[in-house]
């Protein structure tokens, strides 16, 4: 069996025993304070290393530490470090027959169990095993590993084991990452929850962390106040009126209530229903256009470690007012244990003004900038920079801007139920991709083609085989980019480029006509 001081301990053989939890309920009733699972595994390790510390140090009370260059007695107790600290009899002596060694002595050892193993001692020649030697075995001294490094190397799966554990506990209960006794909670009645809800509805739904609550709410004065609001937080998190809508660690309670519909409701125009196709039959040339797009729906690992990130803004977002989280921004933004919603603060770097944003991770977008892009008439297409600044829950908008002028831009204009495009000049002042960009002016015709579209199921590539025509019309050999295309397809149906351009290679309907332009191949099939 390995010790607390190897990595196989932590890695393989790590589990939690009643001791261990017996300990980290001591430290609840000791501290009187809930502790993160970050704390509990951290003192849970500390505790293991010193138990095991006093194991062994026991163990070299009992005897002599082995060294190839001492003698040894039968009957002498013998420690052996290399051996992870165990301790053996010695039981019968022999010489040594080697003649690289010179004269010396075997010793037969008894460890317990009855097993028994040979070592050579009185060496004259330098060995390994010898303490005062260069590389040496582990000295007298015995090795204390860092809590540190162990939790930096094995802490995610340390806390796991405790959690699992913790969980099946009847006692122990949790709030984000926090653990605690239930059994001293105070109690948080009906009247309490009331109270939070009145203190909340007159602060405009929130957000309020819970000691800003506990000033107006008569709750058990005279326990702790970590106790205070952890009790606070789990009855708060177990009624539906209130959301914690604060990242990991910042709790801030909100009235869901009051909570923008579209951030418990995907907006329809985000929802993304998944086409299967194969990534594989993507040329080099698409697979890299897919990687500049960046869509939010496409199977990108997020980028980590980033400070900014830019995004091309597509129509279903400019529409409803969102920031899609593509993977180059989406480690920017804070995350949560347990809810699905996170209120941050996005501040428009033109005019330094604040306004509220909340985001959802797991249908990938950022809500509240219907204002942010109607101030400037951001153009679909248009380029948006997000910044990280000091404060996770704060994020900047940058963008940019110059004095409005006339440019031509493809302009879609509904029809008889369809999409039509023509080329028209308007007023832009924001930097965009010229490729992407799409204007729209008869928004509830368009919102119309986009509901029929979708009450009739038409399938992806029906709606691609009407918009390459209307978008060739534009250009010359009646053929469009493929960039162009996902951003038109993206008007009447949410959709990643992947399946667009896996359906644009494996269709007879299209027809490639050179880099990344496509047309309708006339006749194909349907």
């Amino acid at each position: 069996m390995q010790t607390a001081f190897t990595p196989e301990y932590w890695s393989s053989q790590f589990k939690i025993t009643r001791t261990d939890l017996d300990y980290l309920f001591s430290l609840f009733l000791e501290l009187e304070t809930p502790l993160t699972r970050q704390q509990l595994a951290e003192r849970l390790v500390e505790f293991r290393i010193k138990k095991e510390s006093d194991r062994l140090r026991k163990q070299l009370e009992r005897g002599t530490i082995f060294q190839p260059k001492n003698a040894y007695e039968i009957g002498q107790e013998v420690v052996f470090p290399a051996l992870e600290y165990a301790s053996g009899k010695v039981v019968a002596t022999r010489a040594g027959n080697n003649p690289d060694y010179g004269d010396f002595t075997v010793i037969d050892v008894e460890f317990e169990g009855k097993r028994r193993k040979e070592f050579a001692s009185a060496l004259s020649t330098p060995h390994a095993l010898n303490i005062d030697e260069a590389g040496g075995q582990r000295g007298a001294a015995l090795p204390m590993p860092s809590i540190k490094s162990i939790m930096d190397e094995y802490g995610e799966s340390i806390i796991d084991e405790i959690e699992a554990r913790l969980v099946d506990e009847e006692d122990a209960t949790s709030f984000g990452d926090q653990w605690f006794l239930a059994s001293l909670l105070p109690d948080v009645n009906v009247g309490h929850l009331h109270l939070a809800e009145a203190v909340l509805d007159i602060n405009e739904g929130g957000p309020l962390p819970s000691d800003a609550l506990l000033k107006d709410i008569d709750l058990a004065l005279e326990t702790p106040q970590p106790v205070r609001e952890f009790s606070l937080n789990a009855a708060l998190a177990n009624d539906d009126r209130f959301d914690d809508v604060g990242a990991a660690g910042q709790v801030q309670w909100f009235l869901r209530r009051l909570e923008p519909d579209e951030v418990q409701n995907t907006p329809p125009r985000l929802l993304y229903t998944r086409i299967d196709y194969d990534p594989a039959v993507l040329t080099d040339d698409l697979r890299a256009l897919e990687r500049e797009i960046d869509d939010e729906w496409s199977d990108f690992e997020t980028v980590s470690s980033v400070n900014e990130g830019r995004i091309v803004l597509n129509y279903p977002h400019r529409r409803v007012g969102t920031l899609p989280l593509t993977s180059r921004i989406r480690a920017l933004f804070p995350t949560a244990y347990e809810s699905p919603r996170i209120r941050v603060t996005l501040v428009d770097a033109q005019t330094g003004d604040e306004f509220a944003g909340w985001v959802v991770h797991e249908d990938r977008f950022v809500f509240g900038l219907f204002d942010f892009y109607k101030r400037y008439g951001f153009p679909i297409g248009g380029y948006l920079m997000v910044k990280r600044t000091d404060d996770p829950g704060r994020l900047l908008l940058e963008f940019q801007g110059y004095k409005p002028r006339s440019e031509y831009i493809r302009l879609a204009v509904p029809q008889n139920g369809r999409l039509t495009f023509a080329n028209f000049k308007r007023s832009i002042g924001a930097a965009y991709d010229d490729l992407s960009i799409i204007g729209t002016e008869d928004i509830k015709g368009v919102d119309q083609v986009w509901k029929q579209t979708t009450d009739r199921r038409r399938g992806l590539v029906e709606i691609m085989k009407d918009l390459i025509p209307e978008l060739g019309k534009l250009a010359p050999q009646n053929a469009v980019h493929a960039k162009t295309l996902y951003a038109a397809v993206n008007i009447l149906r949410r959709m990643p480029p992947g399946p667009i351009f896996a359906a644009l290679l494996t269709r007879d309907d299209f027809e490639h006509v050179g880099g990344p332009y496509w047309r309708v191949r006339p006749g194909g099939s349907s």
